[in-house]
């Protein structure tokens, strides 16, 4: 869909190419995947305030309820931040859009209203994907511990090197949300690679944060072992697993 003549006769953003104006509000401002979610949404953020509640007048709970309700809490807090995050981008996509419908607005204004809308529709994907996977139904192992095993693979002594880098990279990563990295094994190649490492890796939630990284992880760069320039393709598997809970035998 077009503009009508009055919105197309309005002065251009500096530095804008023309073609990139030619826009409709709804092109501009659609997220086109989670409006069709917008009540399940809803219905999840008054679930958070109304658990939020329960807790902050919940004198006389009993500490099993207690705890559960303080675990949803917890649970729902980071859908619920990506759903506000996302509500406010939209809205502000949708403020930009109508800004630079006006044909009085001011041209420099509308150019920078314009590198705003680029920047907000950039943002959008993440949080449609974090709100996403956080309304998949929970993996009853997402609060356990996990095992990360990382393993060369194909590429020699540069895979060992890809290896030790994605070890490092988690360990950094776990470190970052404050969860607890101990080694308990490490193969180290000739030149410092890791043929195989493992670590447990323990705090809220590990588990759900990390298990979608198993599987090959390959990078295409020019190796270190490398001494005339030629691009290797290197690969390395990763291992997520739960770490077992204790079982009491008789």
């Amino acid at each position: 869909m077009r503009r009508n003549d009055r919105a197309r006769s309005a002065p251009r953003p500096i530095g804008t190419d023309s073609g990139d104006l030619d826009v409709s509000v709804e092109q501009r401002g659609s997220s086109g995947s989670l409006d069709s979610l917008r009540d399940r949404l809803d219905q999840v953020v008054a679930r958070h305030a109304a658990v939020g509640d329960r807790l902050a007048t919940g004198a006389g709970l009993a500490s099993d309820e207690r705890r559960n309700l303080s675990k949803e809490y917890s649970d729902l807090s980071g859908i619920v931040a990506a759903i506000q995050d996302w509500k406010k981008a939209r809205a502000e996509i949708d403020a930009l859009a109508a800004m630079l419908d006006n044909p009085s607005e001011d041209a420099e204004v509308k150019a920078m209203a314009e590198e705003e809308l680029e920047s907000l529709r950039g943002r959008l994907p993440a949080l449609e994907t974090a709100i996403r996977i956080g309304l998949l139904p929970r993996d009853e192992a997402d609060e356990r511990n996990a095992i990360l095993e990382v393993r060369a693979g194909t590429g020699g002594e540069e895979a060992a090197l890809f290896a030790a880098a994605l070890f490092r990279m988690y360990q950094r990563y776990a470190e970052a949300r404050r969860w607890t990295f101990e080694v308990m094994e490490i193969s180290e190649s000739d030149k410092g690679g890791y043929k195989e490492a493992v670590a447990i890796i323990s705090g809220s939630g590990v588990f759900a944060r990390l298990k979608f990284e198993s599987g090959v992880h390959r990078v295409q760069r020019v190796p270190e072992t490398e001494a005339q320039g030629r691009i290797h393709t290197s690969a390395a598997t990763v291992a997520v697993l739960p770490e077992a809970e204790e079982v009491d035998v008789d």
